[in-house]
């Protein structure tokens, strides 16, 4: 007898129509893949057009070669300008590609965390240029002040686009055709494949090989397979049968929401918007755009976006750890109760802000980000006129909110009064004769100031920061190296400045809180996004592609003979688990003892 080869031995067993489990799979080459193409190789005279293929090939390598220097060199043909294009476009739309792209846009986001970006603060990228004059223009020009909006950063944002659209489609039209395909066909020798076993039913048990595969058909379509009976008129019929087509929708479904991410993050900065404000107990603010302290829109942000709703802040408390002596004074939770008018002429609601709790209205997302005290103050000048009057933000700098504070009156007259110095909520003098704070609650509230006059500059009409004071060209009045000494204020006291320049009133205490009111239209669908491409990313883990095939045939003595084998597309370490079932099920089935064939039956099989 001829000795056959390993590829002969795994033909199907009409010659005539190649196998159709040599098409490639969807999730690229693997071995499984190459093993189930030898489990189902094409015809012989398939082999044979292949070999003239290959002989045509070198025919046409061998026409192309030419004497140079008395060396054969090969002539490659002309790239072109089209295939130059299709070149770039498949190196682009490769899944390494689109892997390489996703690290380098993580990697471009980094500066973004290491400098101050313009943005959302455009004084603190002044200052930093102002501090390295050297550096800071080499970054200014390289966008490194405004990364996420720079032309290297939209680049690679748009190159993954394009190169995840450029992977999915392709594989999903490929994969929608493996799924409406039938099973491969049945290989002749299954006792080659990873997973195989092989049973004997009784003649007694009247089952034919016909009725044996319709029923393993049966069987295997409750375990979820897509099954295709083969050869039914003849005397070795056979099922083909597939599952985990939902492996690879996970996998594409993970990569199609990883564009519904990129869609989203980019509709929410074009279209989205976030702005501040501090608000003192009793101070309402209104969501227009001059009711904002700072104000960052979207690319594409038009006002009309402003829902004109209005919030008052009525009560704001802090509570303070009193019980635990590691922790004493430290805060433990900060309520803002608000009164909340979603439209003109809407009745008004009563609404409690906490952190990590923010309000929703119109559309927008209200957080609590900080807070304070405010106290409140009266500035008369040398006339005796009501320079200011009303609350002034200090700002808290430790744990017991001792707080810098700045006052500007430029109404004052005859010259414009300012004060800088500390608000402190609970006043003691320590060992050194210096006020310090002792507890964040205000049960001795002080103002510690110091007083200049003169011209402010706010006539002028350049910006500057409401939370300092320049004093360069100022006359100082007060202070504690003068001999007039520092201004030491408690609640309800006055005190009367020098050279008749005025006076200043500490009248009582309220407290402040920041707000960000937050927009982002595509925060939702990031959201689902998110949590399908997290379901994807499970199937496309633990749900097993596997092929199985079934055959039965009659034996002299009245037997039927069942064989089966699986395959599995790529590494699958539960199809030994899958086989042990399927051989349980068939054996309670037609009643067959479990016992494996021996060595010599797989050889002749």
């Amino acid at each position: 007898m001829r000795r056959t080869t390993g590829e002969e031995e795994l033909r199907p067993d009409d010659g005539g129509r190649p196998d159709e489990g040599g098409r490639p799979d969807e999730g690229g080459t693997d071995r499984g893949a190459a093993t189930e193409r030898d489990a189902g190789a094409g015809t012989e005279s398939g082999a044979g057009k292949g070999a003239v293929d290959v002989g045509q090939g070198a025919g046409r390598t061998k026409k192309s070669r030419r004497k140079k220097s008395g060396k054969d060199d090969v002539v490659l043909p002309a790239l072109g300008f089209i295939g130059m294009l299709r070149f770039v476009w498949r190196q682009l739309t490769s899944m390494r590609t689109a892997l390489f792209l996703l690290l380098l846009l993580a990697v471009a986001a980094v500066p973004g965390s290491l400098f101050p970006q313009r943005p959302t603060n455009a004084a603190a990228v002044d200052q930093y240029i102002e501090d390295h004059p050297v550096v800071g223009p080499w970054l200014e020009n390289l966008q490194l002040f405004d990364v996420y909006s720079s032309v290297w950063f939209s680049a690679i944002y748009l190159l993954l686009f394009i190169s995840l659209i450029g992977c999915v489609v392709p594989r999903t039209a490929q994969h929608a055709k493996a799924m409406r395909s039938k099973p491969p066909r049945t290989p002749r020798r299954l006792s080659r494949l990873p997973e195989y076993s092989a049973m004997a039913i009784p003649a007694a048990a009247g089952v034919t090989p016909s009725s044996a595969i319709e029923e393993a058909a049966a069987m295997l379509k409750k375990r979820g397979y897509r099954v295709d009976v083969r050869d039914r008129d003849t005397g070795r019929p056979s099922v083909g049968a597939e599952r985990g087509f939902l492996k690879e929708v996970g996998n594409l479904l993970f990569h199609i929401c990883l564009i519904g991410v990129l869609i989203s993050v980019a509709v929410g900065g074009m279209f989205g918007y976030s702005g501040q404000k501090t608000l003192v107990e009793g101070d309402t603010f209104v969501n227009t755009l001059v009711g904002y302290d700072s104000f960052e829109p979207g690319n594409n942000f038009d006002r009309g976006q402003l829902d004109p709703y209005s919030i008052r802040l009525d009560d704001f408390s802090v509570t303070f750890d009193r019980q635990s002596e590691a922790n004493y004074g430290q805060p433990l939770d900060y309520t803002a109760e608000m009164t909340v008018t979603e439209s003109p002429g809407a009745e008004p609601e009563q609404q409690v802000l906490e952190v990590n709790d923010p309000l929703s209205i119109g559309g927008t997302n209200v957080y609590l980000l900080g807070n304070g005290y405010a106290p409140v103050v009266t500035v008369r000048g040398g006339n005796g006129n009501v320079a200011y009057k009303g609350p002034v933000i200090s700002l808290p700098s430790d744990s017991s909110y001792t707080s810098s504070i700045v006052i500007k009156a430029p109404d004052a007259q005859p010259s414009q009064l300012g004060f800088v110095g500390l608000f402190i909520p609970t006043a003691v003098v320590g060992k050194d004769g210096r006020t310090v704070a002792s507890d964040p609650d205000p049960l001795n509230p002080q103002l510690l100031l110091d007083s200049y006059y003169g011209n402010l500059g706010l006539d002028s009409g350049d910006p500057q920061n409401v939370y300092a004071l320049d004093v360069k060209g100022l006359n100082q009045l007060n202070g504690r190296q003068l001999d007039t000494g520092g201004i030491v204020l408690k609640a309800k006291e006055t005190y009367k400045l020098p050279e008749g320049k005025g006076s200043i009133s500490f009248d009582g205490l309220k407290r402040y809180i920041a707000i960000e009111v937050h927009h982002d239209p595509g925060k939702m669908a990031v959201l689902m996004c998110s949590s399908l491409a997290l379901l994807g990313l499970i199937m496309s883990l633990f749900i097993g592609r596997r092929r199985a095939w079934v055959r039965a045939g009659a034996h002299d003595d009245g037997r039927t003979m069942v064989e089966f084998g699986l395959l599995a597309r790529g590494e699958d370490y539960r199809l030994d688990a899958e086989r042990d079932k399927l051989r349980e099920l068939f054996g309670r089935k037609w009643l067959v003892e479990n016992g494996q064939p021996d060595d010599d039956d797989r050889k002749d099989k």
